[in-house]
């Protein structure tokens, strides 16, 4: 009579040490490339790149690049900014074949992953939350009691 264990799968716990290690090793290499060798793409001329995490499947053959363009490449007028950084994402997915060649001889990996780059939007939310914190409304009700009792005894 053969026993039988029932295995219960459970939820994805993320992203394994190794794809985290290999991210990190992916983000500061491309850091590197995008610092030492300027991109030929007219787009991104005078546009620094700021590469904030480093996602990688589990097989390591894929990587997703969550970037942030910087810099006098883009105009910073209220409507264009969106454009000029969505042309600054697909140029840079247009350049991801030459990156992954020149990652391929920085890193030391069995396999170089294909690169995807998209728009980091954590950031913008930062932002916003910063903006949320200094409003007046949200700064009365964040204020401690105690912070209410010293104006008290001050009156």
């Amino acid at each position: 009579m053969k026993r039988t264990t029932e295995t219960k799968k459970s939820a994805p716990t993320g992203p394994s040490q190794r794809q985290l290690r290999a991210g990190e090793l992916i983000r500061h290499a491309l850091v590197d490339v995008f610092r030492e060798e300027g991109l030929a793409d007219p787009v991104l001329v005078n546009v620094s790149i700021t590469v904030s995490e480093v996602r990688m499947s589990p097989d390591l053959r894929h990587a997703v690049c969550f970037v942030e363009p910087l810099g006098a490449g883009l105009k910073g007028e209220p409507g264009r900014k969106e454009e000029d950084i969505k042309e600054v994402i697909k140029a840079l997915n247009r350049g991801a074949s030459f990156l992954r060649g020149r990652l391929g001889k920085v890193i030391d990996m069995k396999f170089t992953p294909d690169l995807k780059f998209i728009h980091d939007e954590s950031f913008g939310a930062a932002a916003y939350m910063d903006r949320l914190f200094d409003d007046p409304r949200v700064q009365q009700d964040v204020r401690t009691l105690a912070d209410v009792a010293d104006e008290d005894e001050e009156n």
